[in-house]
């Protein structure tokens, strides 16, 4: 399951003139979160499972959350501070993104 989930996301990405690791991890360790973006270290992480039930995330639930906290990089990187520490914005943002994503035919 890990495999495959890795397989969905790359190992690097620039945001901005910052290069990013993305990183799948097997659960976060915060109650209810299942990413996160640590712009210190310029890394995102994506949990495969649910830390509090142990379920393991649908596809859909895990790229979601892959645009979320590639969102919040973006917005970092823009200094829109107000934008990116409002979570609300920034999941249906993320939403958004990634259903115009899924939707793209080239």
């Amino acid at each position: 399951m890990m495999a495959k989930i890795k397989a969905m996301f790359p190992r690097r990405m620039r945001v901005g003139k910052k290069m990013y690791s993305v990183e799948v991890v097997e659960a976060m360790i915060e109650k209810n979160c299942v990413g996160r973006t640590k712009y210190a270290d310029r890394s995102i992480q994506i949990a495969a499972k649910h830390n509090s039930t142990g379920r393991f995330l649908a596809g859909a639930e895990i790229r979601d959350t892959f645009w979320h906290e590639v969102t919040h990089a973006i917005l970092e990187d823009m200094g829109r501070h107000t934008l990116n520490r409002d979570e609300r914005f920034v999941s249906e943002f993320a939403n958004r993104l990634s259903a115009a994503i899924d939707s793209a035919k080239f």
